[in-house]
């Protein structure tokens, strides 16, 4: 069930590491995979990544074939991203990972963990966000034009850490700008946290008259099944520390876990015939008390059972080439299909 709070209305909707299982260690040779780039040139300087399967030149925007429906990486680091300003201005050590993401087409440059959903509607395509952390107008700033996007159909929230909702400020640009409002789509919890952290937003009554802020419609959503713009949404409850609570989504095949410490066993049900699983690794030995780390999303892949695996929210200790030349062994070893994420990697899937 859905409600549709607007502001405020209501209305209902229908280095080393291990892996656990088969204790393998790594010493992490260099791994790159073949890409082409895309080198948009007013962002070119600050923010540069390269794409996976689609190129642009300077000037063309990629865009799938209307019919195609894929997931958009916008984000797949920590909540301060990578690099680390610490790590750069420390003059007693340098940072191998941190220090790479400052090269240009660096996939070790990551910043909040978000995704965009591209699903083809007649007419033209819907364009569905899961998340906008305190990164995402810099996120927005690469990857939009790269890809063709202006429109923000709907924004999904998973929980209310900066990382996830710190980017609710920024949709004004789409509301002054592209379009009426943005429907946000968020749990009871995650709603009250809002009020608090972007009450001007929840609430506009209180905003001085003639200033221009986020026109967002909020849906308050609880674990069951919703719709948006036609495509159903499940949720996925986990735990991210101890007794707090974060969401996954599934969308047909693809499931997306992206900050978790624990999967409860009700939800193992909901990930059965997986076929794209997005899961938060954090870093490459072992896990904290808020997120997994490689050897026990290791775990995870090997009991959900997906047909492929992408990994994301990596901290600076997770060099993309290196860890990705020992995960791609697991085919041969193990028949694993299992790969880091990165920023702007774009992704075809079924829907």
């Amino acid at each position: 069930m859905v409600q549709f709070l607007g502001a405020i209305r209501l209305a209902p909707s229908s280095s080393l590491f291990g892996f656990a299982h088969s204790r393998l260690r790594f010493s992490l040779p260099k791994y790159s995979i073949s890409v082409s780039r895309d080198g948009y040139p007013q962002f070119k300087r600050t923010f540069n990544a390269s794409l996976q399967s689609k190129s642009a030149d300077a000037q063309t925007a990629v865009q799938a074939p209307a019919e195609q429906s894929e997931i958009i990486f916008l984000g797949t680091g920590t909540s301060e991203g990578i690099p680390r300003v610490s790590c750069l201005t420390n003059p007693e050590k340098t940072c191998p990972v941190c220090s790479k993401a400052t090269q240009l087409g660096s996939k070790n440059k990551r910043l909040n963990t978000s995704i965009l959903i591209r699903h083809p509607r007649f007419p033209g395509s819907c364009n569905i966000l899961i998340d906008v952390g305190k990164f995402f107008y810099h996120s927005a700033l690469r990857w939009f034009p790269t890809y063709g996007i202006r429109t923000i159909d709907a924004v999904i929230i998973t929980h209310s850490h900066a990382d996830a909702i710190g980017g609710l400020d920024d949709l004004r640009d789409w509301t002054n700008n592209v379009q009426p409002h943005v429907p946000i789509y968020v749990a009871q919890r995650d709603f009250e946290v809002m009020k608090k952290t972007h009450y001007y937003i929840v609430d506009t009554s209180v905003v001085t008259p003639g200033a221009a802020v986020s026109d967002l419609e909020f849906n308050v959503i609880d674990e069951e099944p919703f719709l948006v713009r036609d495509l159903k949404f499940t949720p996925l409850p986990v735990w991210h520390g101890i007794g707090y609570r974060s969401l996954g989504f599934r969308f047909g095949n693809i499931c997306y876990i992206s900050d978790v410490s624990e999967i409860p066993e009700e939800t193992y049900v909901l990930l059965k015939d997986c076929e794209v699983l997005i899961l938060d690794a954090l870093r490459p030995d072992r896990s904290s008390s808020t997120h997994f780390g490689l050897p026990r999303a290791m775990e995870e892949v090997r009991k959900i059972q997906p047909k492929r695996t992408l990994f994301t929210g990596m901290m600076h200790l997770m060099d993309h080439e290196k860890v990705n030349e020992e995960l791609i062994k697991l085919r041969d070893t193990e028949g694993i299909d299992v790969q880091l994420s990165y920023d702007g990697l774009q992704v075809p899937i079924t829907l």
